[in-house]
């Protein structure tokens, strides 16, 4: 037995990915500079910036951390990026108009394509599509459960959460939610999900068990128009970007109160949290820059002059 234990550890740790060593980078898609800024988390400067193509959004890391995925829009394509030597590695036909997606623990890409009114499934090591949903009209937010067997889709136009099975990639509910939802967040063991209705300007709690909704909570803010959700790591709090409200708002993950408002730059859209949790990143739209704000205090402790209408962004640390 005592033989037999020890190859058995070296036997599932060995069928483990091999984790890619963290760059200490944060990446920003900048839409109508068709850049993506490389900032230095360790002092919050800007390193440089790779020109990518036109209308970059979505953005996300391979599970490994050995590629870096950007969406562009306008290029009905998903470039690949090497987050080490930052060199453009490869394009990948994504559909028409990618206009987000979300990285499957296998690996796999979701992607919602604006214009047709679908849901890619890719595979970026092959290039090769894997499966295609019909969703409803303007899809956008995606959300993958921790577990991989569930994705959500946002429909704008339609104002539905689409849940899709995995690997069936087949539609299991369709959610009605508030008008314009953006997008959605999972919580950690995949029974919670929430999501925004920009026009709305409401945050939704919702059973993914039951797919009934919870909970709705209106944003105090008349500006608000909120986009991006994000679950702190402790799950405690909700981060909303705000968008027209120049904010970030703070909820009560349990109850959706607010905790605190948090000024930022003009047009918040995009969040993101660093590895241990302690530092939350927004794109700010119209300013053209990026907010890192203290989750411990719920303040801004730096502001990060970036390109041209910054949108995406993901964190390598």
């Amino acid at each position: 037995m005592k033989k037999i234990l020890p190859l058995i550890a070296l036997l599932i740790l060995g069928s483990q990915p091999t984790l890619a060593e963290p760059t200490n980078r944060i990446f920003v898609t900048n839409e109508k500079g068709g850049t993506v800024s490389v900032i230095n988390s360790k002092t919050n400067e800007v390193e440089t910036s790779i020109d990518v193509g036109k209308q970059p959004r979505g953005i996300g890391l391979s599970p490994d951390g050995s590629e870096l995925y950007v969406a562009l829009g306008k290029d009905n394509k998903i470039v690949v990026i090497d987050p080490v030597s930052l060199k453009l590695l490869r394009d990948l036909k994504s559909g028409n108009d990618p206009e987000t997606f979300a990285v499957h623990p296998d690996g796999n890409l979701y992607i919602s394509n604006e214009e047709d009114n679908m849901a890619t499934v890719l595979n970026p090591k092959t290039g090769k599509t894997v499966a295609q949903i019909k969703v409803g009209i303007e899809p956008e937010g995606v959300a993958i459960s921790p577990d991989g067997k569930r994705v959500i889709v946002t429909s704008e136009s339609t104002n539905m959460l689409h849940v899709i099975s995995v690997p069936e990639y087949k539609i299991v509910a369709n959610i009605l939610v508030g008008s314009r939802p953006r997008s959605a967040t999972f919580n950690h063991d995949g029974t919670i999900a929430y999501a925004s209705s920009e026009i709305g300007g409401e945050i939704k709690k919702i059973d993914m068990n039951t797919h009934e909704i919870l909970k709705v909570k209106s944003l105090t803010n008349d500006k608000a128009k909120p986009k991006d959700v994000l679950l702190s790591k402790d799950e405690k709090t909700l981060y909303v970007a705000g968008g027209r409200a120049n904010a970030v708002f703070a909820l009560n993950a349990e109850t959706l109160e607010i905790k605190s408002e948090i000024p930022v730059g003009k047009r918040v859209w995009g969040l993101a949290l660093n590895r241990d949790g302690s530092r939350l990143y927004s794109t700010n739209g119209v300013s053209g820059t990026v907010s890192v704000i203290d989750t411990a205090t719920n303040t801004v402790v730096d502001t990060i002059k970036v390109g041209k209408f910054p949108w995406g962004v993901v964190v390598d640390d």
